[in-house]
């Protein structure tokens, strides 16, 4: 059985990889932070909970739809588990770099 921890790191990277491909380059140039995550793994099975920062503007439910089905056949692709759900948590929504620009302090 492969252990809760080395599963979310595994769902972590996952969510790396699918906002970066949602953004075109990496986070940190956007202002977004490194998505965390947490598993529970029970009888090969995994139930994942990943927090991260969305670049706004987005359509929040289509982005996040997107990132879970990618996080979940990712992990279970690469574990060989079962996800039996995937629970995404929106930390902050960032502006664009564009917008960051225009912004007046």
């Amino acid at each position: 059985m492969i252990p809760d921890k080395v599963v979310a790191r595994i769902a972590a990277r996952a969510a790396y990889e699918a906002m970066t491909q949602q953004v075109a380059r990496p986070l940190a140039h956007h202002g977004l932070s490194t998505p965390t995550s947490s598993a529970e793994v029970h009888k090969g099975s995994a139930h994942l909970e990943v927090s991260l920062d969305l670049a706004y503007p987005v359509d929040i439910a289509r982005a996040s739809r997107e990132i879970g089905r990618f996080i979940a056949e990712r992990v279970a692709h690469l574990t060989g588990m079962h996800v039996t759900g995937t629970t995404l948590i929106i930390r902050r929504l960032v502006p664009r770099e564009s917008l960051r620009h225009g912004r007046v302090n």
